[in-house]
């Protein structure tokens, strides 16, 4: 009853953020602005919720390298720059665990139709507008590759922590990891499904403006989409390291020894 009880408060609550909230506010170069209600207040329903569903949800504190992530990785699940295309609103309540995911139902002619219904002065211009957008998604690809890369490490790091020191913690700290874990996977896997539509997205939209508006335009358009075309096939191997499996992007976390002996020095380093 008790369970219950608390559900029914958590999915209240719930209606009543969604029915406030809009998509989370921005500022300065399409970043997340702080708010109470993203930040705080959504995030606690959406772990209630999101235990209730049988997910896996931690109560460790995120690591820098993990806000990190998180702020990079955002820009890539919503698009600010083309008025709700990527469904912004939906993607801030499966940001905050409201709702499952629900981005693998878009579609990708969404792009396109907000390039046909907004009015330019020349048809060229939309594809200047395409070429701006996907050259500001090269430019933040690689760091956001590297706020990737340094989580795996993070997490790596975490659970060779946990079993250098389990016999001093409580059992659940080993739950606590495997959860931790699985939350950045989950999101990882997010952005990968992210970059993916928005390739497509861009892709279908260059491909319908050459049989509506046809221009010279298209070349430039075609080669920045050629150079975003890298990213995507290593995204989908989850080669976000460049090969050496590891990052030197802030990663490296010393943990000394509980059990000091003279010759124990235990550091646990990158591989």
């Amino acid at each position: 009853m008790d369970k219950l009880f608390r559900l029914t408060g958590a999915l209240a609550l719930a209606a009543l953020l969604t029915a406030c909230s809009a998509a989370r506010p921005v500022g300065d170069f399409g970043r997340a602005d702080p708010s109470f209600t993203h930040d705080v207040a959504m995030p606690f329903v959406g772990g209630k919720l999101a235990e209730n569903r049988g997910e896996p949800v931690s109560s460790f504190n995120k690591t820098d390298q993990e806000d990190t992530m998180h702020d990079r990785v955002w820009r890539f699940l919503v698009a600010a720059h083309a008025k709700d295309w990527q469904f912004d609103q939906s993607v801030e309540l499966q940001r905050t665990r409201i709702v499952p995911p629900e981005d693998r139902q878009f579609t990708v002619e969404r792009y396109y139709a907000w390039l046909q219904s907004t009015p330019y002065n020349s048809s060229r211009t939309r594809y200047a507008t395409v070429g701006r957008h996907i050259t500001a998604d090269i430019d933040t690809l690689p760091t956001t590759f590297v706020s990737i890369c340094t989580v795996i490490e993070i997490d790596r790091q975490r659970a060779e922590a946990y079993r250098g020191l389990a016999g001093g913690l409580p059992p659940r700290f080993a739950q606590e990891v495997a959860a931790r874990k699985a939350e950045n996977d989950a999101f990882i896997a997010w952005f990968v499904r992210a970059l993916n539509y928005r390739y497509s997205s861009y892709d279908y939209a260059l491909d319908s403006l050459l049989v509506e508006t046809p221009h010279e335009q298209s070349l430039a358009v075609d080669e920045a989409l050629r150079r975003m075309a890298a990213f995507v096939p290593r995204a989908n191997r989850y080669d976000f390291c460049g090969g050496r499996g590891t990052t030197t992007a802030g990663g490296t976390v010393v943990i000394p020894s509980r059990y000091q002996h003279t010759a124990d020095q235990e550091i646990v380093l990158q591989k």
